[in-house]
């Protein structure tokens, strides 16, 4: 029995540590309407196009608190300079958009975008 133990734990470990390691494309899904990147990158760049700024400001703040819920689960699995580099495009984009600059706006979204479909993979 201790031969067993001593053999099957460290097996489960590393499966789960597998596990975990390999989860970042399934949990950076969203899990509800307030965790949707992809549709609040979307929302902003048309709030950009429109130069409809105080929309674009607003959806942001949202974009920024849905990235924090995901980053919450993701931060096992994910490669932390992806996770850093996303956070700095949506603080960038922020600076963009209180200063109404239409072209880093965009720029920061696409990038940031961009991150985000890397983010996992």
């Amino acid at each position: 029995m201790r031969k067993f133990f001593v053999v099957s734990i460290p097996i489960v470990a590393l499966a789960i540590f597998i596990c975990i390691m390999l989860s970042a494309s399934i949990l950076k899904k969203p899990l509800g309407n307030d965790d949707n990147i992809p549709k609040n990158i979307e929302n902003i760049i048309e709030a950009v196009n429109n130069e409809d700024w105080k929309k674009a400001g607003n959806e942001t703040e949202a974009l920024n608190k849905a990235w924090k819920k995901v980053m919450f689960r993701v931060q096992f699995s994910s490669e932390r300079d992806k996770i850093n580099y996303l956070s700095t495009n949506i603080s960038r984009l922020r600076g963009a958009i209180e200063v109404e600059d239409r072209v880093n706006a965009l720029l920061e979204l696409y990038e940031a975008y961009n991150h985000w479909r890397e983010l996992g993979e």
